[in-house]
């Protein structure tokens, strides 16, 4: 199973193709955007692994963007006793779901790539409900 180390807002991921991940938010994305990494830190499978210095030149990595969202908020809370002092805040980070489509080498070939999606139609969906 090829694998790739990808490097996103400033923490790194080891990704597999048809893997679905949270990364910090990508800048100026839309939903159901391509997206491609160029800073691929290593690469490889089972039998041979690429690793860069400080990252591979030519190695990518394709990915479906599928939503941005916010994750659930995080209470900060702060109290000093006996002063009369308390402060509670909250934050919600931001962050984009993606899919990873294909793992390109160095030179462009093809590592591993993701199966086709197939929504189930209507009448598929209606016979799994008549057969429970």
């Amino acid at each position: 199973m090829s694998f790739a180390v990808i490097q996103s807002g400033g923490k790194q991921y080891k990704v597999k193709s048809g893997e679905i991940l949270k990364v910090e938010k990508l800048p100026d994305s839309k939903e159901n955007s391509k997206i491609e990494f160029k800073e691929i830190l290593a690469y490889g499978d089972n039998k041979a692994i690429e690793i860069g210095a400080p990252i591979v030149q030519g190695a990518k990595v394709e990915a479906d963007l599928i939503k941005n969202s916010k994750n659930r908020t995080i209470l900060i809370f702060k109290k000093r006793r006996r002063q009369n002092s308390r402060r509670k805040n909250g934050h919600r980070q931001q962050y984009s779901m993606i899919r990873i489509n294909k793992i390109f080498s160095k030179d462009g070939k093809i590592l591993s790539e993701a199966e086709k999606i197939s929504k189930p139609s209507k009448k598929e969906v209606s016979k799994k409900e008549v057969s429970k």
